[in-house]
């Protein structure tokens, strides 16, 4: 069975009309306008800090949010208490001088929200697709 990295990268082309554009759409809407679920993903295994989040997504799940999107999301992922900030003292920062990266973390109530998310999207195929 192929990898999500895998079928976005096989669905997710724009102007292929080989593909209708229903398939793309529908990867965009999974993907991109979702990025909070592969955010906490990431967050569930440790701490990222911004543009790592982004670069991460990009290797692991093969696809790229825009830049600010992703900033945007995190905001509203904070907000809602999904994530939180934390700071992690990096060697390199107290020898330069450097700020400290924001990093962030998961919480409680996000590890409950993917749970929700998993069995939301399970559903949603067995009923939709008929699947067993």
């Amino acid at each position: 069975m192929p990898k999500i990295k895998e079928l976005n990268a096989t669905y997710h082309v724009e102007g292929d009309s080989e593909k209708p554009e229903a398939i793309d759409r529908l990867v965009k809407k999974i993907t991109k306008e979702n990025l909070w679920i592969y955010i906490l993903r990431l967050l569930q295994d440790k701490p990222h800090y911004g543009y790592e989040i982004r670069k991460n997504i990009k290797e692991r799940f093969g696809f790229s949010p825009a830049t600010v999107s992703g900033y945007v999301i995190l905001y509203k992922m904070k907000n809602d208490k999904l994530i939180e900030e934390i700071s992690i003292e990096e060697e390199e920062n107290k020898e330069t001088g450097k700020p400290n990266r924001t990093y962030y973390t998961i919480t409680d109530l996000g590890r409950k929200s993917m749970k929700n998310a998993k069995e939301y999207l399970e559903t949603l195929i067995k009923d939709v697709f008929d699947l067993t």
